[in-house]
């Protein structure tokens, strides 16, 4: 994969090349947020349980819901109240006692529906974040509050859709507090700076597309919750611009003493005089970062004294305390310069991904 960057600002030849919409669909974050919380309202999710769970089910099928469901789980962290359990497949024990919050694009996945099947059976509170179709929903048909996603975008662009839908159940629950009003217009502003009119020095998207192109990106984060959206950065990659990516906790990959010390030689995105036969030069470290507390501080400092030619990845600094806006910020960060970086490099720009939320 080579990048023609004299792409990225060339607008007609880029809408030329985006025959299926994925740059429109990458800036509908924002609509995705307001919809999925007008469903959750019609759904009636604000009066969901009357008592907290003994414990809550995030249920997700490969694609796009793994590494969203992982960040809802990071974001809750340890002092949740509630044990979270991030799963494939239904568990065992789930009852009565229990929620769970399950998402799918595939309407006839029958793992998904048999596993939602024995929830409902079992009498676990359910809420459904797939589309309304097939037999995953005829599984908990009547059982389940359902917040579908109405906004049709192809199914890799969808963390918006699943990770705002999980957030109301949290704060039904009791949980955490969210203002999604204020995380859609927070998603309409980057996509805005990132609109494909906008040149390179002033498009936080296509500038993120330099510091990927040719290089395999380290997506490092310094704690759980940012090494989930990392996760997510990777899947997107993979989709749409065709990179690999290694994902890590900071923590995991100084125990991984050869790649570390192969990362602590890589220079910077401004380093003039690196060594074009040097193979380090290969690699990118993008240290992620969404937390703003103590430990996430910490372990940022480190990181970055350790890895001098380390590029820290955080959305804008006047949002550090709202790790839910800043999450989301990174999340869809990366669609949106995956879906640039494929359409410059050259990709197959989606045709015959599936399409979720279409009604």
């Amino acid at each position: 994969m080579v990048l023609d960057d004299s792409i990225l600002d060339d607008q007609q030849r880029l809408f030329a090349l985006d025959t299926e919409g994925l740059l429109r669909s990458a800036a509908l974050a924002g609509a995705q947020v307001r919809s999925a919380a007008n469903s959750a309202s019609e759904a009636g999710l604000d009066d969901f349980v009357a008592e907290r769970p003994r414990a809550l089910v995030l249920l997700s099928r490969a694609g796009v819901g793994t590494a969203a469901c992982r960040s809802l789980a990071a974001l809750l962290g340890p002092s949740c109240p509630v044990p979270v359990v991030v799963t494939e497949v239904i568990p065992s024990w789930v009852g009565p006692l229990d929620v769970v919050f399950a998402y799918g694009t595939d309407g006839g996945d029958k793992v998904l529906a048999e596993s939602l099947e024995l929830a409902g059976r079992r009498g676990a509170s359910i809420v459904l974040a797939a589309p309304e179709e097939g037999p995953v929903a005829a599984s908990v048909a009547g059982r389940a509050r359902s917040v579908p996603p109405r906004i049709p975008v192809p199914e890799g662009l969808g963390f918006a859709h699943v990770f705002t839908a999980g957030l109301r159940l949290f704060q039904a629950l009791g949980l955490l507090s969210v203002d999604t009003e204020a995380l859609a217009d927070a998603l309409d502003e980057q996509a805005a700076a990132a609109h494909p009119s906008n040149e390179t020095p002033e498009n936080p998207a296509k500038k993120l597309v330099l510091r990927l192109a040719d290089r395999v990106p380290l997506l490092w984060g310094v704690d759980e919750l940012s090494t989930a959206l990392g996760e997510h950065g990777a899947y997107v990659l993979g989709c749409y611009a065709g990179v690999p990516c290694d994902v890590s906790s900071y923590a995991q990959a100084v125990n991984r003493r050869s790649l570390h010390g192969s990362a602590s030689a890589v220079g910077s995105e401004s380093d003039l005089f690196a060594d074009p036969e040097d193979t380090t030069a290969a690699l990118r470290v993008l240290l992620l970062t969404v937390r703003a507390d103590e430990r996430a501080l910490l372990t940022e400092r480190m990181a970055t004294e350790a890895l001098p030619g380390a590029d820290v990845l955080s959305p804008s600094e006047t949002r550090e305390q709202d790790a839910i806006l800043r999450s989301a910020l990174l999340a869809v960060g990366f669609d949106m310069a995956a879906v640039y970086l494929g359409l410059a490099s050259g990709l197959p720009d989606g045709h015959g991904r599936s399409m979720v939320g279409a009604r």
